[in-house]
């Protein structure tokens, strides 16, 4: 009997335990690391993808003044075959008049001169002649050798061209992919929690007449036109009017104000002066990641206004939501 009361109790207590454990609730500890895995790959696709465009505003900059450069190098070179070719009619004469007569050897002359003393008078112009065709023939060899120097020059910075066009075609198959890859981890997500993902930590997008910006001279017409675009959409390589991405953005605002910056993120660090995190002011830009990838401008109060991702679009962020690497004051 006392046996058979211990069996009972020991069923009692499994079938409670089993009904505690049944009935404990979900909590977000248990469902959230999917959803934060996803969100952390999909941050990190997205930064790789701007990386990679970064790297392809890079290369087209570069691109664009290896053309300017192969230009300058034909120019050159077409100056320096008519060059050639001027020296080389000069040789062509002067090797002409030598097998007309001109170069009969001295005591030959002599000999057939009515005039013996008056021919050797002019055994100095006879000398400077000869002088004359060693110049002309040395130039040729000067002027033939630079035009070399120039088409292989030529030759280099056209294979250096074709390489650059190869590495932009490949950044632009990156950008591609790795948006492609974060659009199919987002459509696995019902949409409530896609919107979750999509939320930046420490990111806003709130009108912008809810943020108060003392900005002024011409960094106060930059900051109001990035303010002006918070909600518009990011787009890889966009540069307005209605997307942006992030070194399009920043380019795009400071041009309000004159200031012409390139539509790169690690090119726009060297458009200033470096500034301090201490002595930061409205307008100057903030960048990050190393290498450098990404660029906002600083706001005050420890804000930014970037073009954040195409999850996100324009918005306003902390200073300091991603790995800070300096500032700059364009201008």
């Amino acid at each position: 009997m006392a046996h058979t009361r211990k069996r009972v109790g020991a069923t009692v207590l499994g079938l409670s335990a089993i009904a505690a454990i049944a009935f404990v609730p979900a909590t977000p500890a248990q469902a959230d690391p999917d959803i934060q895995d996803v969100k952390a790959r999909v941050d990190r696709l997205y930064h790789e993808a701007e990386a990679a465009q970064e790297r392809l505003h890079d290369a087209r900059l570069d691109l664009a003044d290896l053309r300017s450069d192969l230009n300058g190098l034909k120019a050159d070179q077409e100056r320096q075959d008519e060059r050639l070719d001027a020296v080389r009619d000069q040789v062509s004469d002067a090797v002409v008049r030598q097998l007309e007569g001109e170069g009969i050897a001295t005591v030959g002359q002599i000999v057939v001169s009515d005039d013996p003393g008056a021919f050797l008078d002019s055994l100095s112009t006879m000398s400077s002649f000869n002088d004359l065709q060693a110049s002309l023939l040395s130039d040729y060899d000067t002027e033939l050798a630079a035009l070399e120097i120039r088409r292989e020059a030529t030759g280099a910075r056209t294979k250096e061209i074709a390489e650059l066009t190869e590495q932009l075609s490949a950044e632009k198959d990156t950008v591609d992919d790795k948006l492609a890859e974060a659009k199919d981890l987002l459509a696995d997500l019902e949409a409530e929690e896609r919107d979750r993902v999509l939320a930046s930590r420490g990111t806003t997008t709130r009108a912008p007449s809810s943020v108060s910006v003392p900005a002024s001279g011409r960094a106060a017409a930059a900051v109001q036109y990035a303010m002006a675009q918070v909600g518009d959409a990011y787009v890889y390589g966009a540069m307005g009017e209605n997307a942006f991405d992030c070194s399009g953005l920043t380019m795009r605002a400071w041009a309000q104000a004159g200031v012409s910056l390139p539509h790169s993120s690690s090119a726009q660090f060297s458009s200033g002066p470096r500034i301090a995190a201490s002595d930061l002011q409205p307008g100057d830009l903030v960048f990050y990641y190393s290498p450098i990838s990404h660029v906002g401008m600083y706001i005050g109060n420890g804000m930014i206004v970037h073009a954040a991702n195409p999850g996100t679009g324009v918005a306003v962020s902390g200073l300091h939501s991603m790995p800070y690497v300096g500032a700059v004051r364009p201008g």
